[in-house]
């Protein structure tokens, strides 16, 4: 008898439902890519035979990706969009495959417990399950609209996946690098050295002054009035607090106090995660663009924000970005972009 992984791990996946519900003080923004509903289910990763157990499982589906796309279900009575996921047998054939882990909640036709893999297609194989292009869509443009279990696999999915696609050789000498323990290792075949999934960390944050403004910097590459919270990557040998004080110092030209932890969410573009910060300008500090990264800075009341929302350009509602703005703000905002549809 082949192992019945979703029966098997059933009675787990309906625990870790629960504590979900129970734990969404994890997620105090509501941050659409901190959310999950996926046991990973990590043990099962060094079953040498996870993939045959999981191909002989009818309760098994596959969600395909191809150049970093993914497919969606027709929408739900609730008008809520759906990842679509195929029987095993649906998918012939992936340069990549990836256990995902156990839904802990149920989705569509898919009850909690179903056991999720990522299959990675090529054009061929694409073109052979959906031809129509327009049919492959972005998690930048659909992850805000997705439920819990969708928008996690999406960011876990897409994040392993550019991992693996840039980390097909061994750093050391350049031997071509094998898949192991479920998708979630590559080990070198000359030495058998291993190689595990890097995630790369980077701050940003919501700075405010003496009275309560918000500073807001815009890059020269950007499109005209678009204004975002700073932001930067962590250095190596630093921690998030420092890294917030030496990037809002590089970017802005001033010195914070009160550096405080507020939220994260994954960044899958290619394997971020986004750690968002508080903090405080105290005193008269002049502020000063450094000219590479950032063109233009400013202070914005939550006057002049409602006032001018609808002809600047905020940050996508993806994004941590735009959630610390809304956080600060007190309340949901409606930018130039969304206007124009």
């Amino acid at each position: 008898m082949p192992k019945r992984l979703g029966n098997k791990l059933g009675n787990v996946a309906y625990r870790h439902a629960f504590e979900a519900k129970e734990g969404t003080v994890n997620n105090p923004l509501n941050l659409p890519l901190a959310r999950s509903a996926v046991d990973r289910d990590y043990l099962q990763r060094k079953n040498p035979d996870l993939f045959d157990d999981l191909w002989a499982n009818e309760l098994t589906r596959v969600l395909p990706m191809h150049q970093g796309k993914i497919l969606l279900r027709q929408s739900n009575h609730h008008n809520v969009p759906q990842l679509k996921l195929f029987e095993v047998q649906a998918v012939s054939s992936a340069t990549l495959r990836v256990y995902l882990g156990i839904s802990t909640e149920a989705s569509g036709a898919e009850p909690a417990g179903t056991p999720i893999v990522l299959a990675v297609l090529s054009e061929s194989a694409a073109n052979q399950l959906e031809p129509d292009d327009s049919a492959w869509i972005s998690l930048r443009r659909n992850g805000a609209g997705l439920s819990d279990r969708d928008a996690g696999l999406y960011a876990q999915a897409l994040s392993i996946a550019n991992w693996h696609e840039s980390h097909g050789r061994c750093s050391k000498c350049g031997t071509p690098t094998v898949v192991i323990d479920g998708g979630w290792v590559r080990t070198c075949s000359a030495d058998e050295k291993e190689f595990y999934p890097r995630t790369d960390p980077a701050i940003i944050a919501a700075i405010t002054d003496d009275q309560d403004r918000i500073l807001l910097g815009s890059q020269g590459i950007w499109e005209e009035n678009r204004w975002s919270v700073l932001a930067g990557f962590v250095e190596p040998g630093e921690s998030l607090a420092a890294a917030v004080e030496r990037e809002i110092f590089e970017e802005a030209g001033v010195r914070v106090s009160d550096v405080e932890y507020l939220a994260s969410q994954s960044w899958p573009f290619p394997y971020s995660l986004m750690v968002g910060f508080t903090a405080r300008v105290r005193g008269e500090q002049e502020l000063v663009p450094d000219l590479l990264e950032i063109e233009k800075l400013r202070w914005f009341s939550r006057d002049e924000i409602a006032a001018e929302v609808q002809n600047i350009l905020l940050p996508g509602k993806l994004s941590i970005a735009r959630a610390l703005i809304e956080n600060w703000f007190g309340g949901e905002l409606v930018s130039a972009s969304e206007l124009k549809g």
